[in-house]
């Protein structure tokens, strides 16, 4: 992080933080540009707010530039280092993924934050989860992607988690922020270490019809997007093909998806209807449909233990989804149920609640977003230190987007309280964290609820356990405790260490001779040789040096 001198403060006289504040109005980028003279109703679907009397928001600090700059917190956690040493055997595997006990889960946040606060320390959203242990494989019993923003995939790689591991991607909602690395996921996994297809569960189609073309309906669901990233891909993965994609299963599993994975359907890749994708191709993509409407299960592994199920949360556009995820280790008498819940972008709503409540059990993480008020957003996105100084319409862009589709930290805070029993370790996240945005919302959340952060709570405080998501951080969830925990990683990483799969991968698309060809799709006929044929003169070494 950068250094600051605490004396080093640049004044701004209040025209100018005007102009500024009126540039930046129609980029503030929490749901994209809103520009013009209608700026609507930002509580029109709260008719009651003009009767409610709230009291003022808690007094925050905002003209400390080092408090700006920094996440105290997140560097006091005690370290997580990604790589570990090989079996002193190296037999069956030589694994480096940390080790986990067969009774513990294992949440890291690849992504923590907001699309208009683009950071080096804070990518777009995505948490990987693994649970319990494979002693033969040495390895996770089972891992799962929850989103996949933009930027996250270079996080997975300093973290040690490779292509592999992320073959079942879980998406919230469709928006960039939350899906956009898929397009690296998907293209260079089979390059890699992914010998499986790619599984996308996602929502299905919202039904909303278009305002400007009455009657039309867009097909706006997983399916369709995975259609489109299939046929937009596919320059890439023919190119690609000249390596072995496709595979034989060493030990094949007579089980459909269906039964192995308790899914809905039959699942299909998509793809080219006249050259249709191999299902045992690394390249298939092969997406699962979830009904937002309903809700339901989406994914019950009964060898691994772990069962997802979705529910509809409101945010921007019909089709929005909350995941839970519920694991009983197997093979453990008597071993406790772990559960997490990942809310993604959402208002405050009930389901939230119902599934966190969950029958009176309580979950172990509660994983929701949380957004800072709108006057502090905007003052942030001006550099500014007085909210006072942000014009009032600049303030109300921002807050009809607040309003529509996003949990404002007080709103977090009354959304805890409704949860009894309070969950283990309620993790604010999409939230862009520093000394001084935290210790605000912190502020916000103790108004509605007594919480504490970092530790557990004494029994005598009758508080909640609350922390703030950074990228690479690391919660390790067991029976006994919640260790959180910073992970330690280079910015010069080169690669993550890939894992061996069980299969055998079969001859590549483009072939000579059943040994894969890269000259295959290639004119060659202006290329220079490494040695001239013709003179016998070394133009170059052709090893690479």
């Amino acid at each position: 992080m950068a250094d600051f001198n605490e004396t080093e403060h640049i004044m701004i006289t209040r025209r100018a933080a005007l102009k500024l504040a009126g540039m930046a109005a129609g980029g503030l980028a929490i749901g994209g540009a809103m520009t013009g003279p209608a700026l609507g109703d930002a509580h029109a679907d709260t008719c009651a707010d003009a009767e409610c009397t709230c009291p003022d928001g808690p007094a925050c600090t905002w003209d400390h530039p080092t408090r700006s700059q920094r996440y105290s917190y997140y560097e006091q956690l005690a370290p997580f280092y990604p790589f570990r040493d090989p079996p002193a055997t190296k037999v069956p595997l030589n694994s480096t993924i940390p080790l986990l006990r067969k009774d513990e889960m294992r949440i890291t946040f690849m992504g923590s934050c907001i699309p208009g606060n683009l950071r080096k320390t804070q990518q777009m959203m995505s948490v990987f989860v693994e649970v319990g242990w494979d002693e033969t494989r040495q390895t996770p019993l089972d891992n799962f992607v929850f989103d996949c923003g933009s930027g996250v995939c270079t996080n997975y790689n300093a973290m040690n988690v490779g292509f592999s591991r992320m073959d079942k991607i879980f998406i919230n909602h469709l928006h960039g922020d939350h899906m956009s690395d898929l397009t690296h996921i998907y293209c260079f996994g089979p390059s890699a270490d992914r010998l499986s297809p790619l599984y996308v569960f996602g929502p299905k189609a919202s039904g909303l019809e278009d305002p400007k073309f009455p009657g039309k309906v867009h097909d706006d669901g997983t399916r369709a997007f995975c259609e489109h990233l299939r046929a937009a891909c596919r320059w890439h993965t023919e190119s690609f093909s000249f390596q072995q994609t496709s595979f034989t299963p060493t030990a094949p599993d007579e089980r459909t998806l269906v039964e192995k994975w308790g899914l809905p359907y039959e699942p299909e890749p998509v793809g080219d209807p006249e050259a249709p994708d191999d299902p045992n191709d690394s390249y298939a993509l092969i997406p699962i449909e979830l009904d937002w409407e309903t809700g339901g299960v989406a994914y019950e592994n009964k060898d691994t233990g772990v069962k997802i199920t979705y529910f509809k949360v409101i945010h921007a556009r019909k089709g929005s989804l909350g995941y839970k995820l519920e694991w009983t280790p197997p093979g453990i008498l008597g071993a406790k149920t772990l559960s997490m819940i990942y809310s993604s972008d959402t208002k405050p709503e009930e389901l939230c609640v119902e599934n966190a409540v969950n029958e009176g059990k309580g979950v172990d993480v509660l994983i929701h977003e949380m957004i800072v008020p709108a006057e502090i957003w905007a003052m942030k996105v001006v550099h500014l230190t007085d909210p006072s100084l942000v014009p009032p319409s600049t303030i109300q862009q921002i807050q009809m987007v607040q309003n529509s589709s996003h949990t404002p930290q007080g709103a977090f805070g009354h959304l805890l309280s409704r949860i009894e029993p309070r969950p283990r370790l309620t993790v604010a996240t999409h939230f862009p964290v520093s000394d001084d945005t935290v210790a605000c919302a912190m502020k916000s959340v103790a108004q509605h609820c007594n919480v504490v952060q970092g530790r557990d709570p004494k029994p005598k405080e009758k508080a909640a356990r609350i922390t703030w998501s950074f990228d690479c951080m690391v919660i390790t969830v067991s029976r006994d405790r919640i260790l959180e925990q910073r992970g330690v990683v280079s910015d010069f990483e080169w690669n993550y260490v890939p894992q061996p799969v069980p299969g055998v991968r079969n001859p590549a698309k483009y072939s000579k001779n059943g040994v894969g060809d890269p000259y295959a799709q290639i004119d060659e006929s202006t290329a220079i040789p490494a040695c001239d044929c013709e003179t016998g003169e070394c133009n170059y070494r052709a090893d690479g040096y």
